[in-house]
């Protein structure tokens, strides 16, 4: 069974920037297509990037620009860069894995807290 631990949340002033780390176990992070999504207070959870098996990355097109996702087999490890962080982006964000385009999003984390704030 996959399991996936986010980490790397934390609160950061607006214009700041953090790092989103998403460890696997029990599965390689490089077999699968992993994702990043979010759900702020009162909304639904919402897609924020993800990175293909072949390393291909696509983002939500309000985010395009202000973050990055990457991946370290080494590792294990899916990351999500953020700059320039506006209020708007405080979410808990998780991160998922699915086996192709058609595929559920399945063994989500517990989350990572991410508030932007001064």
């Amino acid at each position: 069974q996959v399991q996936l631990v986010e980490s790397g949340g934390g609160l950061v002033q607006p214009g700041g920037s953090l790092r989103l780390s998403c460890t696997a176990s029990g599965g390689r992070v490089s077999m699968y297509t992993m994702g990043w999504h979010r759900e702020s207070p009162g909304k639904q959870r919402t897609f924020v990037a993800r990175i293909t098996s072949g390393g291909v990355a696509v983002y939500a097109d309000s985010l395009k620009g202000r973050v990055t996702i990457s991946r370290d087999n080494a590792k294990n490890t899916v990351y999500l860069q953020m700059d320039a962080l506006p209020p708007e982006d405080t979410a808990v964000y998780f991160c998922a894995r699915r086996s192709g385009s058609l595929a559920p999003w399945v063994n989500w984390g517990q989350g990572t807290q991410v508030t932007v704030s001064s």
